[in-house]
């Protein structure tokens, strides 16, 4: 089964040149388009994609809003990447912080576009962790530290999954977490498993954010 993708941009030319990038892939399908976030909740219960890739800066919804507003409404929702034309960005972060899966960069090439989507739909590895941790790193409020530290310390991981945090917030995929602790792929995906429901996390990126904000890994 194809990797299915609804686009939401305020830009014609940013949904037409994904679209002829993704649909050029025979795994990937282009099932709709949106101008805006206000139309992403309709038309993912619609469609059921299992990716929106969204512009994080919309008109009417932004793409942090409509991120916030899918997951709180719609069951089993679709992974989110936030589409984005400035790298460093606190939209960005906030998108992420909302639930937002990864995000990619408008300028991005041709194989990072696709291989972004691909990487979001499979949900075992980070994208671009370099990113995120520059991110997490200055725009992490103290805020959201204190409320981080009290949810990591809730958590009360075992040695083993703290381990397997560790280094999922360096990037490192399930396969690659096995081979650096000689351990099957199985038991990490339980372990990653195991850290997410702990801590609450939706997928490894907010479960990598909660780590930065804690303290319990440093982003810098």
């Amino acid at each position: 089964m194809p990797v299915t993708v609804l686009l939401v941009d305020d830009e014609p030319l940013v949904r037409a040149g994904l679209r002829a990038v993704l649909e050029a892939q025979p795994d990937i399908e282009v099932v709709g388009e949106a101008a805006d976030g206000a139309a992403v909740i309709p038309l993912v219960r619609q469609l059921r994609p299992d990716v929106v890739a969204m512009d994080v800066r919309m008109p009417l919804l932004d793409g942090i809003e409509a991120t916030r507003a899918l997951l709180r409404t719609v069951d089993d929702p679709p992974r989110i990447l936030v589409v984005t034309t400035f790298e460093n960005d606190e939209y960005v972060y906030e998108a992420l912080r909302a639930g937002a899966d990864g995000f990619l960069l408008k300028r991005a090439r041709p194989a990072e576009i696709v291989h972004a989507v691909r990487l979001i739909a499979e949900g075992d590895s980070l994208l671009f962790p370099a990113s995120v941790r520059q991110l997490a790193a200055e725009y992490g409020d103290e805020g959201g530290n204190r409320a981080a530290r009290a949810a990591m310390e809730r958590a009360q991981l075992t040695e083993r999954e703290a381990e397997v945090l560790r280094l999922m917030a360096r990037g490192l995929s399930n396969a690659e977490i096995a081979a650096r602790l000689v351990v099957g792929t199985e038991t990490v995906k339980s372990h990653v498993s195991a850290v997410l429901a702990k801590l609450g996390a939706r997928d490894r990126t907010q479960a990598v954010i909660a780590a930065y904000e804690s303290g319990f890994v440093a982003p810098g």
